[in-house]
């Protein structure tokens, strides 16, 4: 069954009465006429964890997304208890009893923790809904397993990377699989959650799981394996059991040749001190931390994760300013107020997050190559492709870069191969001082070879580097000192030929009682968080609609009159269903500028149907201008989703056709009150009990979209479209088809808002709603709708739109001139916006500071 390449069959086949539930059978796949997998074969057997290594390129994440359902093979095909299966999604995957933990995690930091586990797969009550009681305690039932000791209720962006990374796996777990791929599952890990981990993998292994661990670590990959599989090239070079594949070989099948050097020797001396920090203090971070780096020294920051090593690091270099003690460079005192400054000083610095902060992913090569020197590759203030080529083109051609061409975008590139660009920017610069953090996470051990190789070469030349890593082995084979940190003070120190991973590893951890404590607080604090900044948010909105309320009652008393207040609340029913629509197109990182168009035109097509058939009146008018925004909401999702052009583009577009087409349908003709029915313009203007039918009706909108977006799963998927786009199809998710839909019924709830509309101001042109979309948009972002996509609350939307209609009446009722009308609603949507703004940055400093 197994095609091996240069091993054979017989060589690599491995005899065992174990079940096989899933294998891949000679599977090719090629990305136009790029082969990224070539006839590749393995089984994962239950019971067994087979390990999949690779260089960066090889085609370990090609494999575990044709197994994932995510790429459909160009050739071969996946079997299932040895039958040939197709799978078209990973829902198909699902089915099957595949559950992947992928390299970058999709999870979605907008909505809970219990939401991220099981999105997608959702429990269900008998009325279909979200059965919320069994999601959270099936959610605290797998955190427990995995060692994550937060409340399933806790927002996930406010978690540690490395706790996203236990809900990532968590989730994976949550599907009960007999097959459980994990892609570099332990990347953003402390050393003791994946001891917890490796807890949990022995404990699937007893029960049958089949498992597949692709991974860079050595040491965890001849650990955790019972066989090994080699890719190389896109090829499968051989399949091995474990006690028959030494490291050294399997390393050298991975590489296609021998690595004998990949803690390169070093001799040389070190020089004069160059960099030194006494007493630096960073509140939240780390304390009185001494250190000393000379010319040619590689000096290593160990400690587990959140120990202050990156805390330091960012101190460094300018991004953060310390609270206490001082930077000394050559012996001379200096403050870098900006990372600028710190370059100025040639320090050069190297995030562990190269996906967020190293790298600008939809950038070409040469673009993200040049950005620290840009101002070189500028001519009279024009910057030139030829300079900026010869700027970089010799360290990227020393960094070994396999890439196509300076043009191809960074994204398109290998793990390794982008770590290759962010190091070739960095030393561009010429920096005296080296910072690198993490510099070979989630790189292969070819990949790995030349970094260290070109971090030796570096020192030798008498450049200064401080290594932060998280691989012990690396810590020990290529420092001259490590340093070591707990919670942000300096343990221990060792001398190269001193350290050993054990005494490292003790100093990094202990009085593990007080960091129990400090995870404990941690906790406490993450319980009580969200809830609060809920209640500041809304407070933003309130004191901003106070403000304006308590000074214009003052001055006139007509503010508070019942005639006014049933007019703002009709006039805020209105504003409120628009937002609604705006917010559902809003959650999925879209816009719609055409919505006040949509009203309008739907607005006067169903005066026109009421006009023309007073019989029919209520019912021909509602139908008419549902239709007709639900067919303008599906023709706007439709360009988006299948044309790949931006919202802001189609609707823009939309707004104006629609507006002309109104135009051309009343030519110039207006109805009036007169001509329509009074059971029309009773449908709204109605009061029950005291209160306007028109505000019955979208109080029952507003309650009807609670349903569906809180209650049901199609609901928080379009949160989780918005949140993270790629993450949600990783798990299925149809995003396409969830922003149609919501463009779908915020067109629907567009063309309702028009027919009240039209009840409710009785005259109607083809001028209705001119302008209106600003307003919409206005109540919706104001009341926390993100633009950014995810993110936003129907309590938020109320408050928002309120907060707009109490702003205007309150400045009309005191005669504020018209021409300075609009200049103080902006400055009031602009205060209440900062003060949401404010409330955001707080919330994210304290995730910050608990992650430390």
């Amino acid at each position: 069954m197994l095609h091996l390449g240069a091993l054979g069959e017989a060589d690599a086949m491995v005899k065992s009465d174990a079940a096989v539930p899933v294998a891949l059978v000679q599977a090719t796949k090629a990305f136009g006429g790029t082969i990224a997998l070539k006839d590749a074969s393995f089984e994962l057997r239950s019971g067994e964890v087979l390990a999949l290594l690779g260089e960066n390129g090889a085609g370990k994440s090609t494999c575990v997304k044709l197994l994932a359902g995510v790429y459909l093979p160009t050739g071969g095909h996946v079997e299932v208890d040895g039958k040939p299966v197709v799978f078209y999604s990973p829902h198909d995957a699902q089915a099957a009893g595949i559950s992947v933990m992928h390299q970058h995690p999709g999870l979605f930091p907008d909505l809970s923790v219990a939401e991220n586990i099981y999105l997608g797969h959702m429990p269900r009550d008998r009325f279909g809904g979200i059965d919320n009681a069994a999601m959270l305690a099936g959610a605290r039932r797998v955190l427990a397993t995995v060692g994550l000791d937060v409340l399933a209720e806790t927002r996930l962006g406010t978690l540690r990377t490395s706790e996203q990374q236990l809900v990532e796996i968590a989730r994976a777990l949550s599907l009960d699989a007999r097959v459980l791929i994990m892609d570099e599952p332990t990347a953003a890990l402390s050393q003791r959650e994946v001891e917890r981990l490796f807890t949990v993998v022995a404990d699937l292994r007893l029960h049958g799981v089949a498992m597949m661990f692709v991974g860079h670590r050595m040491d965890e990959i001849f650990r955790i394996a019972d066989r090994i599989a080699v890719l190389r090239d896109g090829r499968l070079i051989g399949v091995k059991p474990r006690a028959e594949l030494g490291r050294a070989a399997a390393i050298g099948m991975m590489v296609g040749r021998e690595v004998t050097d990949l803690y390169p020797q070093r001799s040389h001396a070190t020089g004069a001190l160059v960099l030194e920090a006494r007493g630096l203090s960073h509140a939240g971070g780390f304390s009185n931390i001494d250190l000393k780096l000379h010319a040619g020294e590689v000096l290593g920051l160990g400690g587990l994760v959140g120990s202050g090593r990156t805390e330091i690091a960012r101190v460094l270099f300018g991004i953060d300013q310390p609270d206490a003690g001082e930077i000394l460079i050559d012996g001379e005192a200096v403050r870098f107020a900006s990372a600028r400054d710190a370059m100025d000083a040639r320090i050069a610095y190297v995030s562990e997050d190269r996906m967020g902060q190293s790298l600008v992913m939809d950038f070409s090569i040469l673009d993200n190559a040049v950005l620290p020197v840009l101002d070189k590759t500028a001519r009279s203030g024009f910057y030139g492709t030829n300079r900026a080529i010869n700027l970089v083109s010799d360290w990227l051609k020393r960094m070994k870069l396999r890439f196509s061409g300076y043009a191809q975008p960074v994204k398109e590139l290998s793990g390794g191969n982008q770590q290759k660009v962010v190091l070739a920017k960095w030393l561009r610069t010429e920096p005296r001082v080296l910072i690198l953090d993490e510099p070979t996470q989630g790189i292969d051990i070819g990949t790995k070879a030349e970094v260290h190789a070109m971090i030796a070469d570096l020192a030798a030349q008498g450049m200064a580097i401080i290594l932060i890593s998280s691989e012990m082995p690396e810590l020990i084979g290529m420092c001259d000192r490590i340093i070591v940190l707990r919670e942000g003070h300096r343990t221990a120190e060792f001398a190269r030929g001193e350290a050993t991973q054990e005494k490292v590893l003790e100093a990094a951890t202990k009085a593990g009682e007080s960091a129990d404590a400090a995870a404990q607080a941690a906790g406490e604090e993450k319980r009580k968080g969200p809830l609060d900044i809920l209640k500041r948010r809304e407070f933003g909105l309130l004191a901003a609609m106070l403000a304006v309320a308590i000074p214009v009652t003052i001055i006139n008393p007509r503010m508070v009159s019942a005639a006014n207040l049933t007019a703002v609340s009709m006039d805020a029913a209105l504003l409120v269903v628009a937002a609604l629509a705006q917010m559902l197109v809003l959650i999925t990182r879209n816009i719609d500028l055409s919505i006040a168009a949509v009203i309008g035109l739907s607005a006067y097509m169903a005066a026109s149907m009421v006009q023309a058939y007073p019989g029919l009146d209520i019912g021909i008018g509602l139908i008419t201008a549902c239709a007709v925004g639900g067919v303008a909401g599906l023709i706007n999702g439709l360009v988006v989703t299948r044309g790949k052009i931006p919202a802001i583009v189609v609707t823009l577009a939309s707004m104006s056709i629609f507006r002309g087409f109104n135009s051309i349908w009343a030519a110039g003709d207006q109805i009036s009150a007169d001509e329509v029915t009074q059971a029309w313009l009773d449908m709204t203007g109605l009061k029950i009990a005291g209160v306007p039918l028109i505000v019955i009706i979208a109080i029952v909108i507003l309650c009807l979209g609670y349903v569906l977006l809180y209650r049901t799963a199609i609901g928080r998927e379009l949160f989780a479209a918005g949140s993270n786009p790629d993450g949600a199809r990783l798990i299925g998710i149809p995003v396409d088809r969830r922003i149609l839909l919501a463009f779908g019924m915020a067109g629907l709830l567009g063309g309702l808002c028009g027919a009240l509309w039209a009840s409710r101001y009785a005259t109607i042109d083809a001028r209705v709603a001119l302008g209106f979309e600003l307003t919409v948009i206005a109540a919706a972002v104001v009341g926390g709708v993100a633009i950014r996509g995810g993110s936003g609350t129907l309590l938020g939307i109320i408050l928002g739109a309120l907060t707009l209609l109490v702003i205007k009446n309150g400045l009309t009722l005191v005669r504020v001139d018209p021409l300075w009308l609009q200049g103080v609603y902006g400055l009031v949507i602009l205060v209440a916006i900062g003060i949401d703004t404010f409330i955001v940055r707080r919330a994210e400093q304290a995730r910050q500071a608990r992650a430390r």
